[in-house]
Protein backbone atom coordinates (compact mmCIF):
# COMPACT_ATOMS: atom_id res chain seq x y z
CA UNK A 1 0.00 0.00 0.00
CA UNK A 2 3.13 2.12 0.98
CA UNK A 3 4.69 1.24 -2.38
CA UNK A 4 1.69 2.39 -4.33
CA UNK A 5 0.82 5.86 -2.70
CA UNK A 6 4.98 6.16 -3.31
CA UNK A 7 4.46 5.46 -6.97
CA UNK A 8 1.53 7.64 -7.47
CA UNK A 9 3.25 10.34 -6.05
CA UNK A 10 5.95 10.24 -8.45
CA UNK A 11 3.78 9.71 -11.02
CA UNK A 12 1.81 13.14 -10.29
CA UNK A 13 4.90 14.78 -9.50
CA UNK A 14 6.17 13.32 -13.11
CA UNK A 15 3.14 14.75 -14.93
CA UNK A 16 3.00 18.08 -13.49
CA UNK A 17 6.24 19.23 -14.34
CA UNK A 18 6.01 17.71 -17.81
CA UNK A 19 2.61 19.75 -18.54
CA UNK A 20 4.81 22.46 -16.68
CA UNK A 21 7.94 22.15 -19.26
CA UNK A 22 5.45 21.54 -22.11
CA UNK A 23 3.37 25.11 -21.52
CA UNK A 24 6.81 26.68 -21.21
CA UNK A 25 8.15 25.38 -24.13
CA UNK A 26 4.42 26.31 -26.03
CA UNK A 27 4.95 30.04 -24.61
CA UNK A 28 7.56 30.60 -25.17
CA UNK A 29 7.22 29.42 -28.99
CA UNK A 30 4.26 31.87 -28.89
CA UNK A 31 6.01 34.52 -27.63
CA UNK A 32 8.97 34.50 -30.12
CA UNK A 33 6.49 34.20 -33.01
CA UNK A 34 4.83 37.21 -31.91
CA UNK A 35 7.72 38.89 -30.87
CA UNK A 36 9.13 38.31 -34.61
CA UNK A 37 5.97 39.21 -35.90
CA UNK A 38 6.14 42.69 -34.09
CA UNK A 39 9.41 42.94 -35.12
CA UNK A 40 8.82 42.20 -38.62
CA UNK A 41 5.92 44.87 -38.70
CA UNK A 42 7.99 47.37 -36.81
CA UNK A 43 10.69 47.21 -39.40
CA UNK A 44 7.48 47.42 -42.18
CA UNK A 45 7.04 50.73 -40.94
CA UNK A 46 10.38 52.06 -40.40
CA UNK A 47 10.92 50.62 -43.64
CA UNK A 48 8.21 52.35 -45.45
CA UNK A 49 8.14 55.93 -43.69
CA UNK A 50 12.13 55.41 -44.27
CA UNK A 51 11.53 55.09 -47.71
CA UNK A 52 8.76 58.31 -47.59
CA UNK A 53 11.22 60.27 -45.69
CA UNK A 54 13.72 59.44 -48.22
CA UNK A 55 11.83 60.81 -51.34
CA UNK A 56 10.50 63.61 -49.88
CA UNK A 57 14.25 64.83 -49.23
CA UNK A 58 15.00 63.83 -52.69
CA UNK A 59 11.91 65.53 -54.20
CA UNK A 60 12.70 68.71 -52.57
CA UNK A 61 16.13 68.48 -52.99
CA UNK A 62 15.10 68.74 -57.06
CA UNK A 63 12.29 71.01 -56.91
CA UNK A 64 13.44 73.65 -54.43
CA UNK A 65 16.37 74.84 -56.40
CA UNK A 66 16.54 77.32 -59.44
CA UNK A 67 14.44 76.27 -62.04
CA UNK A 68 13.15 72.99 -60.04
CA UNK A 69 9.47 73.70 -61.25
CA UNK A 70 9.96 76.07 -63.88
CA UNK A 71 12.22 73.85 -65.72
CA UNK A 72 10.44 70.64 -65.49
CA UNK A 73 7.34 70.74 -67.32
CA UNK A 74 5.32 67.43 -65.34
CA UNK A 75 4.90 70.33 -62.34
CA UNK A 76 5.38 73.70 -63.66
CA UNK A 77 3.16 76.03 -62.42
CA UNK A 78 0.84 77.36 -65.62
CA UNK A 79 -1.11 80.37 -65.66
CA UNK A 80 -4.30 80.53 -64.23
CA UNK A 81 -7.56 78.93 -66.13
CA UNK A 82 -8.86 82.37 -66.04
CA UNK A 83 -6.18 83.54 -67.63
CA UNK A 84 -4.90 80.93 -70.13
CA UNK A 85 -8.88 81.26 -71.87
CA UNK A 86 -7.48 85.01 -72.57
CA UNK A 87 -3.37 84.50 -73.18
CA UNK A 88 -4.01 84.86 -76.94
CA UNK A 89 -5.63 87.90 -76.67
CA UNK A 90 -3.35 88.99 -74.21
CA UNK A 91 0.10 88.36 -76.02
CA UNK A 92 -1.52 89.63 -79.43
CA UNK A 93 -2.22 92.96 -77.76
CA UNK A 94 1.59 92.82 -76.45
CA UNK A 95 1.54 91.59 -73.32
CA UNK A 96 3.41 88.74 -73.47
CA UNK A 97 6.52 89.48 -71.43
CA UNK A 98 3.71 90.40 -68.35
CA UNK A 99 2.71 86.77 -68.87
CA UNK A 100 5.51 85.10 -68.91
CA UNK A 101 7.35 87.26 -65.96
CA UNK A 102 4.25 85.80 -64.15
CA UNK A 103 4.47 82.32 -64.87
CA UNK A 104 8.08 82.78 -63.79
CA UNK A 105 7.67 84.50 -60.71
CA UNK A 106 4.93 81.89 -59.83
CA UNK A 107 7.56 79.15 -60.01
CA UNK A 108 10.20 80.90 -58.24
CA UNK A 109 8.14 81.71 -55.01
CA UNK A 110 7.19 77.31 -55.24
CA UNK A 111 10.88 77.18 -55.41
CA UNK A 112 11.87 78.86 -52.31
CA UNK A 113 8.64 77.72 -50.48
CA UNK A 114 9.43 73.93 -51.28
CA UNK A 115 12.06 73.16 -48.71
CA UNK A 116 9.71 74.10 -46.34
CA UNK A 117 7.40 71.38 -46.63
CA UNK A 118 10.20 69.03 -44.92
CA UNK A 119 8.65 69.24 -41.65
CA UNK A 120 5.15 69.18 -42.54
CA UNK A 121 5.76 66.00 -44.10
CA UNK A 122 7.89 64.44 -41.48
CA UNK A 123 5.10 65.14 -38.99
CA UNK A 124 2.25 63.55 -41.38
CA UNK A 125 4.63 60.61 -41.83
CA UNK A 126 4.94 59.78 -38.25
CA UNK A 127 1.28 59.13 -37.88
CA UNK A 128 0.82 56.03 -40.80
CA UNK A 129 0.17 52.98 -38.26
CA UNK A 130 1.23 49.21 -38.54
CA UNK A 131 -2.09 48.35 -40.40
CA UNK A 132 -1.41 50.93 -42.57
CA UNK A 133 2.02 49.97 -43.29
CA UNK A 134 1.16 46.98 -43.94
CA UNK A 135 -0.92 47.55 -47.00
CA UNK A 136 0.73 50.12 -48.51
CA UNK A 137 3.93 47.98 -48.76
CA UNK A 138 1.74 45.47 -50.59
CA UNK A 139 0.01 47.93 -52.73
CA UNK A 140 0.68 49.81 -56.21
CA UNK A 141 4.16 51.77 -57.05
CA UNK A 142 2.84 54.26 -55.58
CA UNK A 143 0.35 53.57 -52.62
CA UNK A 144 2.37 55.63 -50.18
CA UNK A 145 2.49 58.45 -51.79
CA UNK A 146 -1.29 58.31 -52.23
CA UNK A 147 -2.23 57.09 -48.80
CA UNK A 148 -0.34 60.14 -47.80
CA UNK A 149 -1.77 62.63 -50.11
CA UNK A 150 -5.44 61.31 -49.74
CA UNK A 151 -4.89 61.21 -45.65
CA UNK A 152 -2.95 64.75 -45.77
CA UNK A 153 -3.07 66.78 -48.47
CA UNK A 154 -5.94 69.44 -46.87
CA UNK A 155 -4.00 69.34 -44.15
CA UNK A 156 -0.73 69.85 -45.32
CA UNK A 157 -2.05 72.96 -47.80
CA UNK A 158 -3.26 74.66 -45.09
CA UNK A 159 0.21 74.70 -43.09
CA UNK A 160 2.45 75.30 -46.43
CA UNK A 161 0.07 78.18 -48.02
CA UNK A 162 1.69 80.96 -45.44
CA UNK A 163 5.37 79.58 -46.17
CA UNK A 164 4.00 80.36 -50.12
CA UNK A 165 2.70 83.44 -49.19
CA UNK A 166 5.73 84.30 -48.03
CA UNK A 167 7.58 83.89 -50.69
CA UNK A 168 4.85 85.37 -53.41
CA UNK A 169 5.19 88.47 -51.51
CA UNK A 170 8.90 88.50 -52.56
CA UNK A 171 8.42 87.86 -56.03
CA UNK A 172 5.62 89.94 -56.28
CA UNK A 173 3.01 87.11 -57.36
CA UNK A 174 0.03 89.23 -56.89
CA UNK A 175 0.60 92.34 -57.76
CA UNK A 176 1.87 90.98 -61.17
CA UNK A 177 -1.67 88.80 -61.47
CA UNK A 178 -3.23 92.42 -60.63
CA UNK A 179 -1.75 94.39 -63.30
CA UNK A 180 -2.71 91.39 -65.50
CA UNK A 181 -6.09 91.42 -64.62
CA UNK A 182 -6.36 94.92 -64.96
CA UNK A 183 -4.93 94.85 -68.71
CA UNK A 184 -7.75 92.17 -69.71
CA UNK A 185 -10.48 94.25 -68.44
CA UNK A 186 -9.21 97.53 -70.83
CA UNK A 187 -9.19 94.68 -74.11
CA UNK A 188 -12.40 95.29 -75.39
CA UNK A 189 -14.97 92.20 -75.76
CA UNK A 190 -12.72 90.06 -73.41
CA UNK A 191 -14.48 91.39 -70.07
CA UNK A 192 -13.14 90.27 -67.06
CA UNK A 193 -11.78 87.85 -65.14
CA UNK A 194 -12.39 86.26 -61.81
CA UNK A 195 -9.73 86.55 -59.43
CA UNK A 196 -8.54 83.71 -57.79
CA UNK A 197 -6.59 82.98 -54.61
CA UNK A 198 -3.36 83.44 -55.72
CA UNK A 199 -1.74 82.38 -52.31
CA UNK A 200 -3.93 78.93 -52.49
CA UNK A 201 -3.54 78.40 -56.32
CA UNK A 202 0.36 78.53 -56.01
CA UNK A 203 0.06 76.59 -52.38
CA UNK A 204 -1.69 73.62 -54.48
CA UNK A 205 0.38 73.44 -57.20
CA UNK A 206 3.42 73.49 -55.87
CA UNK A 207 2.28 70.81 -53.37
CA UNK A 208 1.01 68.79 -55.86
CA UNK A 209 4.54 69.15 -57.64
CA UNK A 210 6.11 67.42 -54.54
CA UNK A 211 3.65 64.63 -54.65
CA UNK A 212 4.13 64.14 -58.21
CA UNK A 213 7.63 64.03 -57.49
CA UNK A 214 7.43 61.91 -54.23
CA UNK A 215 5.49 59.30 -56.32
CA UNK A 216 8.18 58.87 -59.09
CA UNK A 217 10.83 58.36 -55.67
CA UNK A 218 8.67 55.87 -54.09
CA UNK A 219 8.63 54.15 -57.68
CA UNK A 220 11.65 54.16 -57.70
CA UNK A 221 12.81 52.96 -54.96
CA UNK A 222 10.44 50.01 -55.27
CA UNK A 223 11.00 49.12 -58.57
CA UNK A 224 15.09 50.06 -58.70
CA UNK A 225 17.52 48.09 -56.08
CA UNK A 226 19.91 50.92 -56.53
CA UNK A 227 17.34 53.27 -55.50
CA UNK A 228 17.13 51.62 -51.81
CA UNK A 229 19.86 53.24 -50.49
CA UNK A 230 19.87 52.14 -46.85
CA UNK A 231 20.23 49.04 -45.22
CA UNK A 232 16.65 49.00 -43.80
CA UNK A 233 15.32 49.83 -47.43
CA UNK A 234 17.02 46.91 -48.97
CA UNK A 235 15.70 44.64 -45.80
CA UNK A 236 12.18 45.92 -46.40
CA UNK A 237 11.51 46.35 -50.13
CA UNK A 238 12.93 43.29 -51.49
Amino acid sequence: MAKKAAWGIILVFFLCSYSQASFLDVLKETLGTVTTKTASEGRIDLGLKEALNVGIKNSIAVLGKENGYFANQAVKILLPAEVQKAEKVLRTAGFGPELDEFTLSMNRAAEKAAPLAAGIFADAITDISFDDAQRILNGSNTAATDYLKNKTYDKLLTLFEPAVQKTMGEYQVVRQYNEIAGKLKSIPLVGSIINPDMGNYVSAKALDGLFYMLAKEEEQIRTNPEARITKLLKEVFK
